[in-house]
């Protein structure tokens, strides 16, 4: 099985696709990548839908990824005495660690180790940005502020500090028991929240333990400040657009968004794209054009992978919004201009050996026209350098670990294939083209390019580059 586009579909599951039957029908639909989102679902749900994407993958004999996005912290207000308040522009209002139910001028914020951090002049927002305060004086108990813009504020609403890097560890008590229980079922990836420095991706690497790959999900402004020092210990990155539209103005969102992909790319990171991509097919068995269009734009960049979110998990048309963005990719992928704007962005190769060598299959596969680029690895750092090449073939990725190909379902124009570790070279070429010849990216008569590091089986050896020509089922010249 394999699909028509480089460009990965990542669907989060919910209400909408919680059994086998939509599960597998949002696979064969377009879906690589299972998203579970655990500020929505417990231990027992996501050991249920495990289950169930392990038993499609055993039924489809095809990898499929699975990532456990953790919650993160949550900082909200308090109570109001009448349930909500209307906040008017220009007036005062006062958070504070006092418990009693608020009014016009104040409310509960419980989490004092937030106003240490606060200085005057600094903004806080109030549902979802809906409401914008502006600190006149700060102490350790409490933060007086004017109201910048003002409406309906109730209950329990979200609190983002966009100016203020937080003295709050981006892992909860309640993301580590997730995260603990997410490797034990066997999570290929963990999306890592409310990340604002380094040191919040070192510490979940650290309770990792290998076990799964990190990525960084990219939210607040405060990250996008040490973006390079991120990038560098995440295993992949997440532009959490509607996070970030939050924090930052709205405008300033796509610039970062392309920053933010340049600079994965460059580290041979995937990147995937999230948040209201396809919004309107929560309600709507089709998108709004402009939502086409993001989508196309995202492709067009050259984006690992591409994700939704509320519309395949809680929406009415999952299995439609899936298909759509399917069709989106397919048809992106065709168009002319679409290696055009890939090579204009292409990464000057770092000055590796393996680099050296992925940089060349490009080149000898336009030379020789191949039909594909075949990595052996173990790892997976070998298909991730290929794919960085953004090549105008597709990518076999061939590996001993069906745990590798998983984590590579994330990855651009990554087809994987689990099979046995060669023992010489020729047995690679063997290999390569009976694969090749079985997945149908290649007949009889036509070449592939193949990479591989010799000895083979070791991790970061990448250092061969063999051409072949395909000379039947079981013969290779």
């Amino acid at each position: 099985m394999r699909r028509n586009r480089n460009t990965k579909i990542i669907a989060t599951l919910g209400p909408s696709s919680a059994d086998y039957e939509m599960i597998k029908a949002l696979f064969l639909a377009g879906a690589d990548v299972f998203r579970l989102n655990m500020s929505h679902g417990d231990h027992a749900q996501m050991r249920t839908w495990i289950e169930i994407i392990r038993n499609i993958e055993r039924e489809t004999n095809r990898p499929i990824g699975v990532m456990v996005d953790l919650q993160g912290p949550k900082l909200r207000i308090g109570r109001f005495k009448d349930g909500a308040v209307i906040l008017l522009e220009e007036a005062s209002f006062q958070l504070d660690l006092d418990e009693a139910p608020g009014d016009e001028t104040r409310v509960t914020l419980p989490h004092p180790e937030i106003f240490a951090a606060l200085s005057p002049g600094a903004e806080i927002l109030l549902d979802d940005g809906k409401i914008r305060l502006r600190i006149t004086e700060s102490a350790p108990d409490k933060a007086r502020c004017t109201v910048v813009v003002g409406g309906r504020l109730s209950d329990r609403k979200g609190v983002n500090f966009p100016d203020v890097t937080l003295p709050i560890a981006a892992l909860s008590d309640k993301d580590k028991s997730d995260l603990q229980a997410a490797l034990e079922l066997g999570a290929d990836w963990i999306a890592l929240s409310f990340v604002q420095r380094p040191e919040d991706v070192a510490e979940a690497r650290r309770l990792v333990g290998g076990r799964a790959g990190v990525l960084a999900k990219i939210e607040k402004p405060a990250a996008l400040e040490v973006l390079g020092e991120i990038v560098a210990l995440s295993d992949a990155l997440m532009v959490a657009r509607g996070d970030l539209g939050v924090e930052m103005a709205v405008e300033d969102v796509p610039g970062a968004q392309k920053r933010i992909h340049r600079v994965a790319r460059c580290a041979g990171k995937p990147v995937v794209v999230a948040t209201q991509m396809m919004e309107s097919m929560i309600l709507s068995p089709v998108p709004t054009r402009a939502e086409v269009s993001d989508v196309a734009n995202a492709v067009f960049e050259g984006a690992d992978a591409v994700m939704l979110s509320a519309e395949s998990a809680s929406g009415a048309w999952p299995l439609e919004a899936v298909s759509t963005m399917n069709r989106i990719a397919e048809k992106i992928e065709r168009d002319p201009q679409y290696h055009k704007m890939l090579d204009a962005e292409l990464a000057e190769p770092e000055e590796t050996t393996a680099d050296a060598i992925c940089a060349a299959a490009r080149d000898v596969a336009v030379t020789v026209s191949a039909k594909a680029i075949v990595t052996f690895t173990s790892t997976g750092s070998t298909a991730l350098r290929a794919a960085r090449e953004r090549p105008h073939f597709p990518i076999l990725a061939l590996t001993p670990h069906f745990s590798t190909a998983r984590r590579l379902t994330l990855s651009w124009g990554l087809h994987c294939v689990k099979t046995g570790d060669p023992d010489s070279f020729t047995q690679v070429v063997e290999k390569t083209c009976r694969i090749a010849l079985h997945e149908e990216f290649a007949a009889a008569g036509e070449y592939l390019v193949i990479i591989a590091g010799v000895p083979f089986g070791v991790a970061g050896t990448t250092n061969t580059l063999r051409v072949t020509k395909i000379a039947g089922p079981d013969q290779t010249t």
